[in-house]
């Protein structure tokens, strides 16, 4: 068995979230972690739109607990796209290889991907990522740096994430490396 891990999913979408489109964020990032982590996922989930106030909010109340975060949209050049003002304004620490990284991939699959403002962030224990909007997106980017996620939150001291290897491999350091936990359910 596994250690249970909370995770926050917010997606930031001012059409969403007002009901004039189906939101695809959301699901989209529950498929690729529960298709990639062995864990047991609790996931809070929220949809907002693109508010700085709100998105700070959000991720200062979801920081407190969840050991990781994701945001889905509001991370391009257009004038409502703040979520990386917010997510920068919340941090403790910027993490700046996970938004090159994570450009880097979207390279690979269209040119506009070096308008991404995406950032990662550490806020106490718990990391923070943006990621871009769509279905298509999230899935490449995630692919693409989540190796380094479960290391990085072992060092900021949340819980020990198991990957699946045909999905994801993480990387440890093999001093960092330890045998599956039991899950124990809080009672």
């Amino acid at each position: 068995m596994y250690q249970a891990a909370k995770i926050g999913i917010v997606s930031i979408s001012d059409r969403a979230s007002r009901g004039i489109y189906e939101d695809k964020g959301l699901p989209a990032l529950k498929e690729w972690l529960n298709g990639a982590l062995h864990n047991p996922l609790d996931f809070v989930e929220r949809l907002i739109p693109d508010e700085q106030a709100d998105i700070e909010a959000t991720l200062i109340e979801l920081s407190a607990e969840c050991c990781l975060v994701l945001t889905t949209g509001g991370t391009g050049p257009a004038p409502r796209d703040v979520t990386p003002e917010a997510t920068l304004a919340v941090a403790d620490k910027e993490l700046p290889g996970f938004g090159e990284q994570m450009r880097a991939v979207s390279l690979k699959y269209v040119p506009t991907a070096i308008l991404s403002r995406q950032v990662g962030v550490v806020r106490g224990p718990c990391l923070i990522l943006n990621l871009p909007g769509q279905p298509k997106a999230i899935k490449e980017t995630l692919d693409g740096v989540f190796a380094a996620v479960p290391y990085c939150i072992d060092l900021i001291g949340g819980p020990y994430l198991e990957t699946r290897q045909e999905v994801i491999q993480a990387f440890r350091p093999k001093s960092a490396s330890r045998p599956a936990q039991a899950f124990q359910p809080e009672h």
